[in-house]
């Protein structure tokens, strides 16, 4: 009875169209009402940047897409979990982080993909946010085959890293996740992700720029 009236009061409240509705409105919607659009409305908003974010993870697309299906299936199951004062994304990396761990423990067979320049759609991004990242110049428009090796570099990179650091770098890096529910995902402290991130940073920086370091260290 509670959640019907609590569903009234979020549609009256919420008259606009689905795509004006917080994600935690849209999720308590399907729980009490089982609202197909607003389930619809959630996967549209997350479709790319969670299937971004299990790409790399798991470093292979198709992977990713059963990750992904996996992930809204258990969306749909675990509902009744979602209490309202929650946030949704940190909620939904969690169980999608916890579906990608799952599935590569149950296909040991599979290695992780090599990198490839197809699987670099957005390198001049990806390369300004490295610039970002590691504190280089901002690149130009111009730079754009230079960006692409950088790209798969970075990539590459972060492959190489340990599981913890890259599971890290992934949430925050490349998926702008705050430091706070980087931690809410992986079930950690807030000091365990800034440490981790810290770590993999300098891995990053000598795996990447070896020759600057190089440089440095002599002068």
């Amino acid at each position: 009875m509670n959640g019907t009236m609590e569903s009234r009061r979020l549609s009256s409240s919420c008259p606009d169209p689905l795509h004006s509705w917080s994600d935690e409105e849209l999720l308590l919607s399907y729980r009490t009402d089982r609202d197909g659009g607003a389930f619809e409305e959630l996967v549209h908003r997350y479709e790319r940047e969670l299937f971004a974010y299990l790409r790399h993870y798991l470093g292979n697309a198709e992977m990713a897409e059963d990750v992904f299906q996996q992930t809204f299936l258990q969306l749909h199951l675990k509902c009744e979990q979602f209490e309202p004062g929650r946030k949704v994304r940190p909620w939904l990396y969690t169980i999608a982080t916890n579906q990608a761990i799952d599935y590569r423990r149950r296909n040991r067979r599979h290695r992780l993909s090599s990198l490839s320049p197809t699987a670099c759609p957005n390198v001049v991004e990806e390369a300004h946010g490295l610039a970002e990242l590691l504190g280089s110049p901002e690149m130009s428009p111009a730079d754009n085959a230079e960006s692409a090796e950088q790209c798969l570099a970075l990539r590459q990179a972060v492959d190489g890293l340990a599981e913890k650091s890259r599971e890290v770098v992934s949430l925050v890096y490349f998926q702008g996740l705050k430091y706070c529910e980087a931690a809410q995902v992986l079930s950690i402290p807030v000091g365990t992700v800034k440490s981790r991130m810290h770590a993999a940073l300098l891995t990053l920086t000598d795996a990447l720029f070896p020759a600057e370091l190089a440089h440095s260290s002599r002068s």
